[in-house]
């Protein structure tokens, strides 16, 4: 964590418990971390290798996109965006030690520098109706679009999927501390936990060491949230991608679900069904966190075992309750 950072927010108000109902939320996002992919084949060598149009990366507008391995499982997930030349990889910071070596593997003649430049800019974000009030006097507009970009004296402004209005804010540490002074007079401080959990309302994957390269990106629902492009070109693992969208028949897709437990579910937990005949088992979890009395969490389930709506946690663990994602699988 960027260190006149870190010394700030020891003097500011201790975050609220996860799960909490919180109107207005302030968040610090210390937790995730930045790659910075920088060279003038920056562009083409990320195109290499991610999921999605780098392309369609710019300064006003940034994505989602997953990194593979060649047998089309996910390593990563990554959001993208840019300022000037460079390309910024944000994903939970302490994977990062892990994917930096190996994504730089894949450099070879590219005339391009990768670097772990978490601690030179600072992340927040703001949750509620509040957050676009609170950000005006910052910004002389506000990004309108989901995952539309706007940046303004060295600050960068994203906002975010998601039925509750949310923003990211990434920028210097003086800067953001001035956000922070002002917004938390109306805004409560939250944890960590609290935004992971409207990420996963919001039915966006993050991927920790527990299901990497589990997951081919059709069944964390890439494909749903902008993640994914089929008109791109090739990049690793993109024959298995393309053969799963247009010749196979997907049989896992990633499910929103409540269980009511008093063991945190973790990333990796394996589910049960009665009737499932899969040698790979029901499904796995991909994140979970405290809602009411329980956890909201998103699984990739298979899809028939869903159906029949009598998935558990464990083989005797308690049923998962399917709900609704704020996205559609008919846009499959």
């Amino acid at each position: 964590m960027n260190r006149e950072w870190s010394e700030f927010l020891a003097t500011r108000s201790t975050p609220g418990s996860d799960g909490a109902d919180i109107n207005c939320a302030l968040n610090d996002l210390s937790h995730y971390g930045l790659i910075r992919v920088e060279g003038e084949d920056a562009e083409q060598f990320l195109q290499g290798q991610m999921t999605n149009d780098m392309r369609e990366v710019t300064e006003t507008h940034s994505n989602l996109a997953g990194w593979c391995n060649a047998k089309g499982r996910m390593i990563a997930s990554f959001r993208c965006f840019r300022q000037g030349g460079s390309f910024y990889l944000q994903t939970p910071a302490d994977a990062i030690p892990a994917l930096l070596p190996r994504l730089s593997m894949y450099v070879l003649r590219s005339k391009v520098e990768i670097s772990d430049v978490s601690d030179e800019w600072v992340r927040i974000g703001l949750t509620g109706d509040c957050a676009e009030a609170l950000l005006q006097p910052f910004f002389n507009e506000l990004p309108e679009q989901v995952n539309g970009v706007e940046q303004q004296d060295g600050m960068i402004l994203i906002r975010l999927p998601g039925t509750t209005p949310r923003f990211e804010v990434i920028g210097p540490s003086p800067q953001v501390k001035e956000i922070w002074q002002t917004a938390e007079g109306q805004a409560q401080p939250a944890t960590r936990g609290l935004w992971s959990l409207y990420e996963i309302r919001a039915g966006i994957p993050t991927l920790y060491p527990q299901t990497r390269e589990s997951f081919v990106p059709q069944m964390a629902n890439m494909q749903l949230i902008d993640g994914v492009s089929f008109t791109k070109g090739c990049y690793t693992g993109q024959e298995v991608v393309a053969r799963m969208q247009y010749l196979g028949k997907l049989k896992r897709r990633m499910y929103l679900a409540h269980v009511v437990t008093q063991t945190p579910p973790q990333p990796g937990d394996e589910l049960f069904a009665e009737e499932s005949t899969s040698g790979q088992g029901a499904g796995k979890v991909v994140d979970a966190q405290a809602s009411g009395e329980g956890y909201d969490l998103l699984a990739v389930i298979e899809i028939a075992s869903a159906e029949e709506n009598q998935v558990r946690l464990g083989e005797s663990g308690p049923r998962l309750e399917i709900l609704n994602l704020p996205y559609s699988y008919s846009e499959e």
